[in-house]
């Protein structure tokens, strides 16, 4: 019986199990926004995993949104990633680089020139972020002019051939968490009256041009999507999320991705608060590779692997805080509890010192 330590074949990555480290903000970049050695040490010591999802990373320099941030824009951010992949891969892991564009949850003060952030509409999200040394308001972004899209179409193509250069796996494109591309999905962001927006149809428009420029660049078999459809994160909403990604996903089959990965829920809010989503419909309309994550143990997780709901389960927090989560699982051993309060920043402490199994 297929269970969470089965191996799997997504596209032309072979995963040794199904437990998959979700993609974590850690804000530990050096200068330039490159990956330090000390990414290296955090993500050779996850290579138990089937696959590893990279912390979001920007693919220019309008797309950070935070400060320290790992790109993948220069030749020295593409540089430090490849020491990371080649660590993950002695360790005998597999790692794809997740593809990051924040759109409007940026400032000034973090975008070249101090110019405003970009958006697919005008639209100030509630809320504030840290510029790196003092919280700000969010502020109205600029709307990309329609003949902007084609560019940035290639830019994520570039990024994702940047990957592939610093020895990736493969790609995952960001199109969840209130950033740009779920921008341009969502109705409460997207009120554009051009060919990027209005119908469900169109809003979704910009997200297939990434994914197929992407899939022409390194293969399909390479390319991975992140979607969230129904977290409010970074102040979105949609009025019918159900009806606008059931049609997102029923039109990524014949794309053939590596993998699709679905954030359940709404973040971090209880189970009993999620808003409600048939993520079984999911499933049905997508027969591809599923990921599904967010709040899951293993008991939660082998059910979904067992049922047929998904065909990997990412961790989060549970990853972030215990290295050898595959083997404490496969043990039944305790589980090391998340520091919060060194999620963000910092540097080596509540990153690569979080203990492993004794014995």
């Amino acid at each position: 019986m297929t269970d969470l330590f089965s191996p799997a074949k997504f596209g032309a990555i072979e995963l040794s199990n199904r437990v998959v480290m979700s993609s974590l903000t850690r804000n530990r970049a050096g200068a330039g926004n490159v990956p330090t050695e000390l990414a290296v040490e955090y993500y050779r010591q996850r290579a138990s995993c089937g696959l590893i999802l990279t912390e979001a990373t920007p693919i220019c320099p309008e797309g950070h949104g935070y400060p320290r941030t790992p790109g993948i824009h220069s030749d020295a951010q593409t540089a430090g990633w490849q020491k990371v992949t080649s660590a993950v891969h002695a360790a005998g892991g597999k790692i794809v680089l997740q593809l990051w564009h924040v759109g409007r949850i940026s400032h000034p003060d973090l975008q070249p020139g101090g110019v405003p952030p970009v958006a697919p509409s005008a639209i100030k999200p509630a809320g504030k972020v840290f510029t790196g040394n003092e919280m700000k308001e969010f502020v109205t972004p600029r709307a990309l002019a329609e003949n902007e899209l084609p560019g940035l179409v290639q830019t994520y193509a570039l990024a994702a051939r940047h990957a592939i250069d610093a020895g990736f796996d493969g790609v995952e494109v960001h199109g969840g968490n209130g950033y740009l591309i779920d921008q341009f999905l969502r109705s409460s962001t997207n009120r554009r009256e051009d060919a990027y927006g209005g119908s469900k149809e169109k809003r979704a428009r910009l997200l297939f041009e990434i994914m197929d420029a992407v899939c022409a660049e390194i293969g399909n078999d390479r390319t991975g999507l992140r979607l969230s459809p129904v977290t409010p994160f970074n102040d979105i909403s949609d009025e019918n999320p159900q009806e606008t990604f059931d049609y997102i996903v029923s039109q990524l089959g014949p794309k053939r991705l590596a993998f699709l990965d679905i954030l359940k829920g709404t973040g971090g809010a209880p189970r009993e608060q999620w808003v409600p989503f048939d993520y079984r419909q999911t499933r049905t309309l997508y027969e591809g590779n599923l990921i599904l994550n967010n709040g899951y143990d293993l008991a939660s997780a082998q059910a979904d692997i067992a049922a047929g709901d998904a065909d990997a389960i990412a961790f989060g927090r549970l990853m972030l805080a215990n290295p050898d989560l595959v083997e404490r699982f496969r043990r039944g051993a305790g589980l090391n509890e998340a520091n919060a309060a060194t999620f963000y920043m910092g540097e080596d402490k509540g990153y690569i010192d979080y203990p492993f199994l004794t014995a």
